[in-house]
């Protein structure tokens, strides 16, 4: 068993790792990672010990990229925070809080009773975790069996992002683990969870149903897209040769038939008239250009 001298000792070693104290002002936080779900009230913890007599001086900060604001100052709460947070000595708790309210804030303590006030700090750092929205899902509406066809599924507002999940008919579509795996046999697509990707390969009629994509990210309720069908198809070879063959025998016939108007002399007879017409035109121009030099 220690010693009281030495279990003295060993309380006052762990009182400077809880409070460690400079120029007489000690400070410290519950929780430098504050996550809390939007809409709801998050916590920023400040506690503080300081000596007798100081006249300590509060104040809260947000860091941005843009530079370092006040949230809290001069007894007063400033900027989006104003009527929607209370101090809890010298923490504070903000309500309803959003997207926005995520960040990095500062609770600075100082004694203002001197010239030079003494300073204490502690960094916090606040995620608003945010529900997803409904995803937007790009299913096609046919393909041709063999061929590369990808669906998609995303949505933007999740924090943390989203992960996605397939279904077909329903039925949530496993995961490929790996070539061959026993779990997932027969398998002909590629899912990709974290970007919402269903890749068909070779698609195959097999392959044809009612497709939806569902988004969650632990916060809230999970968002689905609406049902989208895909009709997958053999390729008809009959049906494109029959289309190629009866195109060549339209453009047969008309060649046909321009061969023949040549033969009869119809468009000759166009050209003769549109040459008598110009002919006549130019004589009658002719004429009144002589008269008129007569005269």
């Amino acid at each position: 068993m220690a010693s009281p001298g030495l279990r003295l000792l060993l309380l006052g070693y762990l009182g400077v790792l809880s409070y460690p104290e400079v120029s007489g002002i000690s400070i410290l936080t519950d929780n430098e990672n504050v996550k809390a779900e939007e809409f709801k009230e998050a916590i920023l913890s400040c506690k503080h010990k300081s000596s007798k007599g100081m006249s300590l001086r509060i104040e809260w900060k947000k860091i941005q990229p843009q530079g370092v604001s006040f949230v809290y100052y001069n007894g007063e709460f400033t900027g989006d925070l104003r009527g929607r947070a209370e101090m809890l000595n010298p923490g504070i708790r903000i309500r309803n809080v959003t997207r926005r309210d995520s960040g990095t804030y500062r609770c600075e303590i100082s004694d203002k009773s001197e010239g030079h006030p003494r300073l204490q700090e502690a960094v916090i750092t606040l995620t608003v975790l945010v529900a997803p929205t409904t995803p937007v899902c790009d299913v096609p509406s046919s393909a041709m069996t063999g061929t590369v066809v990808q669906l998609s599924c995303k949505e933007t507002e999740g924090s943390p992002p989203s992960e996605y999940q397939w279904y077909k008919n329903g039925v949530a579509l496993l995961e490929k683990t790996g070539t061959g795996s026993a779990r997932t046999p027969n398998i002909t697509y590629t899912m990709n969870k974290k970007s919402g990707t269903l890749l068909f390969n070779t698609v195959t009629k097999n392959d044809t149903g009612e497709y939806f994509c569902e988004a969650s990210n632990g916060i809230g309720l999970s968002q689905r897209c609406s049902v989208k069908r895909m009709q997958v198809d053999d390729l008809n070879v009959s049906g494109i040769i029959a289309a190629v063959v009866f195109v060549a025998l339209v453009m047969a016939l008309c060649g046909l038939g321009v061969f023949y108007a040549q033969k009869k002399g119809y468009f000759a007879k166009e050209s003769s008239s549109q040459k008598k017409t110009n002919y006549q035109s130019t004589s009658e121009k002719d004429f009144k250009h002589t008269k008129s030099f007569v005269i």
